[in-house]
């Protein structure tokens, strides 16, 4: 089984081409969460996790659903992959010391390069357009290569992710100042634009937001920026940073 979250879109896509790579069952981790239940694994069944980087580590829902993950056997051969749009830090430290503390082993793990979606800070925002095609066909072959270490059950001595200059100063210093300080539901915000479609109800995989009148969120944000990017109006803003900002309408 493959559990997955999933914002925008990047990281549902690298679930699904893995579970049908795999032949294994696709779950989202928003779905499961808060679940009281005991997974049962088959005979040689994997366990995966697709996930995006949030800040240089794994998004604190993945964090709480291992937390909370019973499982019936220990798995035999667990993998994570995760997406990103530049690089990982020690995602892959993180993830596998998650998995450490249920007494199970992280075989191998992933990153896969895909378009910029995050714009919630100065000198953040989306891809132009060449640079977004290229990373989606960079990720389709690196998908691709993923499904075959896996159907050979790879065992990695270390992780194949791009962690980036300054990996442990990214996840261990300004990753926790980053959750602690920028990952507010607050500023967001809908304008006049506003035309009450409610796609940023029905988007949101947390069910955070409710639309009367105007979408109002809630205080359970994942920050994953799905409500911005699916506006047809570009009237969902985070304060003042995203006026000027792109938005990510990629349909795989």
């Amino acid at each position: 089984m493959i559990f997955y979250f999933s914002g925008t879109g990047n990281s549902a896509w690298v679930a699904r081409q893995l579970a049908e790579g795999q032949q294994e069952e696709l779950l989202a981790i928003s779905d499961e969460m808060g679940k009281e239940k005991c997974y049962e694994l088959k005979e040689g069944e994997k366990v995966g996790f697709v996930f995006p980087v949030y800040a240089w580590g794994p998004p604190a829902i993945v964090l709480g659903f291992i937390h909370q993950l019973k499982m019936a056997v220990r798995p035999e051969y667990l993998f994570f992959v995760c997406t990103c749009g530049d690089d990982t830090g020690l995602t892959a430290h993180v993830f596998s010391a998650a998995i450490k503390k249920k007494g199970w082993q992280c075989a191998c793990g992933y990153s896969v390069t895909m378009p910029n979606t995050y714009v919630s800070l100065p000198g953040f925002d989306v891809d132009e357009k060449d640079v977004e095609d290229r990373k989606v066909q960079n990720a389709k072959a690196r998908v691709g290569f993923i499904n075959g270490e896996l159907t050979r059950r790879v065992r990695m001595k270390k992780f194949d992710c791009y962690e980036g200059g300054m990996p442990f100063s990214k996840t261990y210093l300004l990753r926790p100042l980053f959750n602690a300080f920028l990952m507010s539901p607050k500023p967001f915000h809908a304008t006049d634009a506003c035309i009450g479609c409610k796609k940023c109800e029905k988007v949101c995989p947390v069910h955070n937001i409710t639309v009367a009148d105007r979408p109002q969120w809630g205080g359970n944000c994942t920050h994953c920026l799905a409500c911005y990017h699916i506006c047809p109006t570009h009237a969902v803003q985070y304060g003042k940073a995203t006026r000027t900002k792109g938005q990510y309408k990629r349909n795989f």
